[in-house]
């Protein structure tokens, strides 16, 4: 009902930058929240950055300073600006988005993208 699709990962040399594009398209939902997660092999998912429909944001201690989170609510796109990578950062990341399904009855969702390879390495 709900599709995410992301772009932007690839290889990148520590200090690189790169930007990660999500958008979500489908039909009969509304987004509340959207957000990046990421997984590095033999370590659990974890939240990356997160913005509401109102801009507030959140961000992971480690990435703080260094990493972006920006939202077009009417293109239902998520953005991750990523400065000053590093090799800790390697990991597949996830887009995240929260809304409601508007349809006989109104129901909350949360769905994921297939996720996009990002590999910092000299």
């Amino acid at each position: 009902q709900v599709q995410l699709v992301e772009s932007g990962g690839g290889l990148v040399q520590p200090g690189g930058s790169l930007r990660l594009s999500c958008a979500a398209s489908g039909s009969g939902f509304s987004i509340n929240a959207m957000g990046w997660y990421r997984q590095a092999p033999g370590k659990q998912r974890e939240l990356v950055a997160k913005i509401t429909r109102g801009a507030i944001t959140d961000y992971a201690d480690s990435v703080k300073g260094r990493f972006t989170i920006s939202r077009d609510n009417i293109k239902n796109t998520v953005y991750l600006q990523m400065n000053s990578l590093k090799p800790e950062d390697t990991a597949v990341y996830y887009c995240n988005a929260e809304g409601q399904i508007i349809g006989l009855f109104t129901k909350i969702f949360n769905s994921w993208g297939q996720g996009t390879q990002v590999t910092v390495s000299s």
